[in-house]
């Protein structure tokens, strides 16, 4: 599984606007419904509120992965969005979260919905990949970092 067949170019934004954790996941949520139009906005912020509230999905390192499950969709689906100004995340290292990638899973694929997961967590804990995603001038940079790295 690569990252890359997840996500939609469409679905990268480099400048995300927001200041608050839940004006990030809103956010989020509107990138990934620039290629996932069949979603209900709504639906995916009531899931992804719960997962929040359960624990933080910001893993340190200025990296959260929000994420959650839908019933009505078939496959995983996946937007990226970067913060120059980070967010309070709650993150476990107590700092800012600037890259966040938002998952979202059938509601039965445990193991697929985890192997995304794993797959995300692996790119991210590369200090160099951070850099450059930290760095990249655009979206469609962003996109190309992720798609070299996966490549690789």
């Amino acid at each position: 599984m690569n990252i890359v067949d997840l996500l939609d170019p469409v679905s990268v934004e480099a400048e995300l606007k927001s200041v608050s954790k839940d004006d990030v996941l809103l956010e989020m949520t509107e990138v990934l419904l620039r290629s996932e139009k069949g979603l209900n906005k709504d639906e995916v912020l009531e899931v992804l509120r719960e997962r929040e509230h359960l624990g933080s999905t910001g893993i340190g390192e200025g990296v959260a992965i929000p994420h959650g499950k839908l019933k009505e969709i078939d496959g995983l689906v996946l937007s990226f969005g970067r913060s120059p100004q980070g967010i309070d995340f709650d993150s476990m290292d107590g700092k800012p979260a600037h890259l966040f990638f938002l998952l979202l899973a059938p509601e039965d694929s445990i193991s697929v919905h985890l192997k995304a997961l794993a797959r995300i967590s692996k790119l991210l804990r590369d200090e160099e990949v951070r850099k450059q995603l930290l760095s990249a001038a655009t979206n469609d940079e962003i996109y190309q970092i992720i798609r070299n790295r996966e490549d690789a």
